[in-house]
């Protein structure tokens, strides 16, 4: 004779895991979404942070940052450097948009005055030539001593490539460390984004876009984690606590 199945028991047993991994999924989501909002508190201190930099007294070049975490604390300030341009050192980067149109990054070494270290400056934005996809901007001829006004930034961003290191004047993305191997100069860790005013009239566009450091996308994430939240509380409430006691209620 098989013994009897204890139902109750049994139900009893399905409704604890069921508290239990409830209570796991509730919990779960929503520190990640206290996560996702402390991330986007930083963020927004880092941004203000930045805002702050913009207005403090402009860095000359002989203060410019040797190493890579001094550069990162001088990311965003405003700086005046004088030099040579490099121009054999001239790469365009591709792929590169500004208002939403397709061109070049015009990236040019500047050999500081009285010093022998470089700078790298981001000149400004081409666009590309729909016919010939080699053909790049011409320049002017600037061979004497030039003042770049602008703010501090990190080196261009990479974007995906699928082949190795990139060589010639157009290329997809510039690694400090080599491109300084590469034409035997003494770079500092940092780069410098040339601003419009007081830029010669080169042809080049200087509409910089203010660096989006993700703040909207934290919040984003910590709406979802606290939707799926409320959505597992409210399933059991609705599974566990209203509908059986609907359903005990329901005449026979």
């Amino acid at each position: 004779m098989s013994q009897p199945v204890d139902l109750p028991s049994r139900s009893r047993q399905r409704a604890a895991i069921v508290l239990i991994a409830t209570v796991v999924g509730v919990a779960s989501t929503a520190r990640l979404g206290i996560w996702q909002l402390d991330r986007a508190a930083q963020k927004v201190a880092l941004q203000r942070s930045l805002d702050t930099r913009a207005l403090l007294p402009v860095i000359d070049a002989s203060m410019l940052a040797d190493t890579t975490d001094a550069a990162a604390d001088q990311q965003y300030r405003l700086t005046v450097v004088r030099g040579h341009w490099v121009p054999a050192a001239t790469v365009f980067l591709d792929n590169r948009q500004m208002d939403g149109h397709p061109g070049f990054f015009v990236v040019t070494p500047l050999r500081l005055a009285d010093s022998p270290r470089s700078v790298l400056v981001q000149r400004g934005w081409a666009p590309r030539d729909a016919l010939d996809r080699t053909k790049v901007p011409m320049l002017p001829n600037e061979p004497g001593e030039v003042t770049v006004r602008g703010h501090i930034a990190p080196p261009p961003g990479r974007l995906y490539e699928f082949a190795g290191a990139a060589s010639g004047a157009i290329r997809q993305n510039l690694e400090l460390d080599a491109f300084a191997r590469e034409f035997s100069l003494s770079l500092k860790p940092l780069s410098v984004v040339q601003d419009a005013d007081g830029a010669p009239q080169d042809g080049l566009s200087r509409q910089w876009t203010r660096p989006d450091i993700g703040i909207q996308k934290h919040y984003g994430y910590a709406f979802q984690w606290f939707a799926l939240c409320a959505l597992m509380t409210g399933l059991y409430v609705w599974f566990q606590l209203i509908h059986p006691r609907l359903r005990s209620k329901r005449p026979i």
